[in-house]
């Protein structure tokens, strides 16, 4: 395994994003460092409008790099109430910081449990192989 960082504190996806629990129900959604490492320079984030309600599952952004474009899908359904406006200036933030300030959009869910559903830290190593 290489020395990419998986936080034991968020829950993942198959898709290589990651969820994180933040104030008032809402969670905060990124891509994990495979994801990052695996795209290369993060060039452009195009993220969902807050006030967008997804589906688990749904296409509901981009993450450009100079290698390829991946599309960010929706971990949980629910409303979008921010977005991490500081992706448009600084993108490279996805590549330096994809825990922190690299963060892509924050969701309140229709099902606050659902986020116990997803992978936790072990279960995503495990899929990664």
């Amino acid at each position: 395994m290489s020395d990419l960082e998986y936080p034991s504190d968020l829950r993942y996806t198959a898709e290589h994003e990651w969820v994180r629990s933040v104030e008032d129900g809402a969670v905060r959604i990124g891509i994990t460092s495979f994801a990052q490492d695996s795209l290369g320079d993060v060039v452009y984030v195009s993220l969902p409008g807050v006030g967008d309600t997804v589906a688990v599952g749904d296409a509901c952004g981009e993450v450009e790099s100079t290698k390829s474009v991946s599309d960010l899908y929706a971990p949980l359904a629910g409303e979008v109430t921010a977005v991490n406006e500081a992706l448009d200036a600084s993108p490279e933030l996805v590549n330096s910081d994809p825990y922190g300030e690299g963060w892509m959009y924050e969701l309140r869910p229709s099902d606050a449990a659902a986020v116990d559903g997803l992978l936790d830290v072990e279960g995503y190593q495990q899929q990664l192989g």
